[in-house]
Parts: C-alpha cells; structure tokens; sequence
C-alpha cells in the first residue's frame, strides 16, 4: 500500500475511533472502548501455475565462425570486403598474388604437350616394329629352307662323289682304271666333301639367324610396350603437376564458406601473407548458439530438448525462448559445469557473438496451484500459517444510510489459519487448507501488536490478481 493510502487509512481510523468514542459519551461505556483497529495491507489467494526456476551463465556464440587463411604465401593483392558486411558462400573475399604459380603453370602444360607427343609416337610405332620383327622371321626362315636345300643337294653330290671314288680306286688297283680317271674321281670326291662341309655350315648359321630372329621378334613388341608404358607414365605426371599447380592457384583465393558476416578483416592489400596465416573471419549469425554452463547440482533439470528463456543486458526488455539442443557428457576441463548448447534464430542480428545471457530453466511446477504473497505466510512453533479476516457483526442500534467521511475503510477481524506450504518461489508460496481458497482474503502485512481475533482496518477490498498477489 502506497504511503498516501496508508496516511488516508489512518485518517479514517482515527475518525472511526473518535466516532465510536462520541457515540458512547464520557462515562463507563465509554471507558470501555477497545485498542483502534491495526491498519494493515491485503491480498486475495489465486488459483495459477506456479514454478521455480534456476538461472544459468551462457554466452552467445555464432552457429559457425572460420577464420580463412591460405596454404600459400604471397602478398595480399585485394581484399575484397570490410568489417561487418554480409557474405555469400563461395564470395571471393581476398587474393594472393599467383603469377609465379601462372608461369610454371605454363611450364608445365608445355611438357604435358611433350608428353602426349612422344607417347602417341611410341604408340603408332609399336605396329610397325611388330611388322618388322615378323619380317625377320620370315627371311631367316627362308634362308634356312635354301640352306637345308643347298645342304641335301651337295650331301647328293657327296655320296655319289664319294661311291665313283671308291669305284674307280678298287678298280685302279686291279689296273682296269687310268691313273688320270682316278686322279679325276679323288678330285670330285674332295670337291664335293668341301662343298657339303660348306652347306653345313651354312645351315647351321641360318638356324641360328632364324632363333635370333624369334627371339627378338618376341621381345620386341614388350620392349615398345614399356616404352609406351614409360611415355605414358611421364605424361600423367606432367598431367598430375598441372592439376597440382591448378590447385596451388586456386588457394591463392580466399572464399567464403558459407552465408555470414565479415567480423574481421586482419589483413589489408600490400601486406605479406605467409602460409596460414589469418586473412579474414566469417560468421555465421543469422542462427546462433548459447552456450550454457550448468553446475553439477542442476543438470537433472537440463536435458536436450528443455525449454528455456533467456535475456540478456544488451537487449534489454526482450525475453528470448528456445529449448536445449544438446548437453556435452563430460564437464568442462577444470570444472564441475557440464555445457549445454541452445540454438536460437536471430532475426536482426540482435544477438551478436560474445554477449553474456541469463537463461531461466524450470526447476519445479505446479499446476493450479492456490497461491498467496509469499509475506503472507508466517512461521509458528505450530507450523505455518496466514491471517485471514472475516467481517465483525453489525453492532446493535447502528445508523444506516448516514453519510461516511474520507475513503471507504473496512473493520473486520483477523483470523490465523494453519496450512501446509507447497511450492516457493521469491514472491509466492502455494499454501493447501481447506479454509483459504481463490478469492480468500489474506493479511500481506503483519504489525506486532495483530493476533487471531484482532480488529483490522483495510481499504478498498483489492481485486483477484492485484499486484501484492504476484
């Protein structure tokens, strides 16, 4: 009750007082006259949902942030966004400097020319060194047929050399043969033996020609095909430093990897850039992340899929709800705090990296619960327990219809009502009794001097849901 009221309040007591005083005169009834009625302050019980709640630390994290950065190194030739713009995936962000990356790119697509020349020369090339292989086979085999051929015919004239030889020396020794026609027939005989000791020779050399060139001819057409093999090799090498160089060309680009907002620029064209080093950071915020982290105590109150409602000193006046994604199942290192992980949109960027949250999870409910002002309930050595007031009998011969001064003030009689206390927050306590229920007047304020039975003074009667119910 505001302090004018309260002053208002006195005032008609006072006059109630008075009044009661006038009526009954100065001897032994009025002497009589009982202490005034104790102003005090009142509420009506309610019949709502009543829950306790535990408050957790989180902090606002994008849904993704990469910090982009390049395996080349060179200097930076553009840098292509500022601070806080928003990006697309695949949006070129910065450039290196690749024009020495570009020349051995053209190096090396000159000896992938190279390569593919000699191997299709390699290629029409096997076909002809088969053709000559088996054209070497068939000379030699050739050459061998007239050899044998050369060979039989002097073994021919051998043998009939050789049996006139030995005719006409059996015949020479009995003196039926001249001396010039066995000179002539021995001659022969030598002749042929020579001729046939040549034609030998000369097929055995042929045998060995025709081996030589079967030999070859089998290993000439594997001999090109390794050749191939090798022109083939040296040219999808030369392919493989192509696409490599490609590669390295391509890194000297920095793109954004997914939908977000620029919220670093850590390099400015000009600068030397080695090897990973940070160039540019990308965030994603259009969805983010509260990370939260709950105590041991309080983690049988968070699971995946809880409730929550947050709020946080830079967006002040907004209550932001969502439900629990995930909770990690091991403690952060050094801790006892388990991180839990809400994902919430984020419309207007309101919510921006690195903001502390206070996230609000239910802890205990009750529905329809009978609640009082939590000062409404006092403790005795009884238990607990809430003054009531009931209204006092009308006294005997009371005027009726007269004018009353100053504001509507109600004398009635306190009651004390034991009950038993359910659940608590910091402003309500569910109280269970069959005597208080919705609409019951409870004392909110207790002077020392109220006990059961003690006359109240209140002001207008206050209505189911004023604000000393909350």
């Amino acid at each position: 009750m505001k302090g004018s009221q309260r002053s208002m309040l006195a005032a008609a007591i006072c006059a109630v007082a008075l009044s009661s005083c006038g009526r009954g005169g100065g001897g032994a009834a009025g002497k009589n006259q009982g202490p005034p009625p104790l102003a005090v302050d009142v509420a009506q019980a309610q019949r709502r949902d009543l829950a306790t709640y535990v408050s957790l630390d989180g902090q606002i994290a994008p849904l993704q942030q990469s910090t982009l950065s390049t395996p080349q190194s060179g200097n930076v030739v553009a840098v292509y966004v500022t601070q806080g713009e928003r990006v697309h995936r695949g949006e070129l962000l910065a450039k290196l400097d690749d024009t020495a990356l570009r020349a051995q790119l053209a190096q090396q697509q000159a000896l992938v020319a190279q390569s593919a020349a000699q191997l299709g020369g390699a290629t029409l090339q096997a076909p002809v060194t088969s053709a000559q292989a088996s054209n070497t086979i068939v000379t030699a085999q050739q050459q061998l047929a007239s050899a044998r051929n050369a060979r039989q015919t002097a073994q021919a004239a051998y043998d009939s050399a050789l049996s006139t030889y030995n005719a006409d020396k059996q015949l020479f020794a009995q003196g039926y043969v001249a001396q010039t026609s066995f000179d002539q027939a021995r001659a022969s005989y030598v002749q042929a033996l020579q001729t046939l000791n040549t034609a030998r020779e000369t097929e055995r050399q042929a045998v060995v020609a025709l081996r030589a060139a079967q030999s070859q001819g089998t290993n000439a057409l594997p001999i090109q095909q390794q050749t191939i093999a090798q022109n083939r090799g040296a040219l999808d090498a030369a392919r493989a430093q192509v696409r490599l160089l490609q590669t390295e060309i391509a890194q000297t680009s920095i793109v954004a990897p997914f939908d977000g907002v620029v919220t670093q620029r850590l390099l400015d064209p000009g600068a030397f850039a080695s090897s990973n080093q940070p160039v540019v950071q990308v965030s994603q915020v259009d969805d983010v992340y509260v990370n939260v982290n709950v105590p041991d105590e309080d983690l049988g109150f968070v699971h995946p899929g809880t409730p929550v409602t947050f709020t946080t000193s830079s967006a002040s006046g907004r209550r932001f709800a969502a439900k629990v994604l995930a909770v990690n199942a091991t403690p952060t290192q050094g801790t006892l705090s388990y991180r839990a992980q809400i994902r919430v949109p984020n419309p207007g960027n309101v919510l921006r990296g690195g903001m502390l949250v206070s996230v609000d999870v239910r802890k205990e409910f009750r529905p329809n619960a009978i609640v009082v002002p939590r000062t409404a309930v006092f403790q005795t050595e009884n238990g607990a327990n809430v003054f009531t007031v009931t209204p006092l009998p009308a006294p005997p011969g009371a005027a009726k219809g007269g004018a009353q001064q100053g504001p509507p003030v109600r004398v009635m009689q306190a009651k004390i009502v034991p009950v038993r206390l359910g659940l608590q927050t910091d402003t309500l306590s569910e109280v269970l009794s069959a005597q208080i229920q919705p609409g019951t007047t409870v004392i909110t304020t207790r002077p020392d001097a109220l006990q059961d039975k003690s006359l109240v003074a209140i002001g207008p009667s206050p209505g189911a849901g004023g604000g000393n119910a909350q």
